[in-house]
């Protein structure tokens, strides 16, 4: 057999080993896998027809993302039988509706309702067309088509800023991303039984965009309100007077946050305490947006969102 010089093997060990620390590094394939996946519709979703591109893995291996979510699903993480409550909490991760931080935002806050024996449903939302893999994609997903792609690059060339994408035209991604929020809300009520929760008893927690997706949700109509909201540096606060019947809220946000700042959050706090609705806000130190700055308060928000939700009677069994 005929072997290789020395340069090479070295070079086949040294790509083997990194390749191999690649693997071993958190990511896709270390994130929990769902029990199940559900479509929230039957087909294409109402408002997306005209999407044709395919969703894609982004981000990092220690910061995973989706981005391009066409189809909307929920990832159905449940708590051990043995200590459910009864109680179910939708799941709406960050990103500026461009990408879904699915590990901090998404499985693991997943994996922690579950040890509080709540079941959890990871949601991914319609997001905004991302032409290039900018913010940590990994390339076009295999089956995708390249027209979106090639306009953006002729928009480029042309000295233009690149749209996302024409066929999302004219169309409002936060209210497409609020109508699967919705959506998700009615699937799970009607399915509670088959599930083992209370139809009564389903929460909604939401990061950043994921915020704006649960506080739109609570101001729709009353059949696909959750029965409890939480916005953790919600995008969207604001002191709008909350709808008749608005179920009870629980906020977290960082006084140094720089993206969506802290105001909006107390604005909703006053705007749900004058309505007599029952709300909680807690207002941190220090934590920047997505909590990112430790050692402060923030670091142990779940606690607070723990305690708040036996306050109101939602880990009772």
């Amino acid at each position: 057999m005929k072997m290789l010089p020395t340069r090479h093997l070295i070079v086949v060990t040294t790509v083997a080993i990194l390749f191999g620390n690649f693997l071993a590094r958190p990511g896709w394939a270390e994130l929990a896998p769902p029990a199940k996946e559900i479509p929230l519709y039957e087909g294409a979703a109402p408002g997306s027809e005209g999407w044709t591109w395919s969703e894609r893995a982004g981000g990092s291996p220690t910061n995973p993302t989706v981005q391009n979510v066409v189809h909307p699903v929920l990832l159905y993480y449940p708590a051990d039988k043995a200590k459910a409550v009864g109680t179910a909490m939708i799941i709406a991760p960050g990103g500026g509706f461009t990408n879904l931080m699915m590990s901090y935002e998404g499985v693991d806050v997943a994996k922690r309702m579950n040890e509080t024996g709540v079941d959890a449903f990871v949601l991914k939302y319609r997001l905004r067309y991302s032409a290039s893999s900018a913010g940590g994609g990994r390339g076009v997903a295999r089956g995708a088509t390249s027209q979106p792609a090639a306009a953006a690059g002729a928009a480029r060339r042309a000295g233009g800023r690149a749209p996302t994408t024409a066929a999302q035209a004219g169309q409002d991604i936060r209210e497409l991303a609020a109508a699967d929020g919705q959506q998700a809300v009615r699937i799970l009520r009607e399915h509670a039984s088959e599930y083992g929760f209370k139809p009564d008893r389903i929460g909604m927690i939401g990061y950043s965009a994921g915020g704006s997706v649960v506080i739109r949700t609570a101001k729709g109509p009353a059949e696909t309100r959750p029965n409890f909201l939480v916005g953790i540096y919600p995008a969207d606060a604001n002191g709008d007077a909350p709808p008749a019947g608005a179920p009870p809220l629980f906020l977290a946000v960082a006084s140094d946050d720089q993206a969506v700042g802290f105001r909006g959050s107390v604005d909703m706090f006053l705007a749900w305490r004058q309505a007599n609705i029952p709300v909680e806000l807690h207002v941190f130190q220090m934590g920047s947006h997505g909590f990112t700055r430790h050692g402060g308060g923030a670091d142990h928000y779940l606690d607070r969102v723990e305690e708040w939700m036996k306050v109101n009677g939602f880990l009772n069994k």
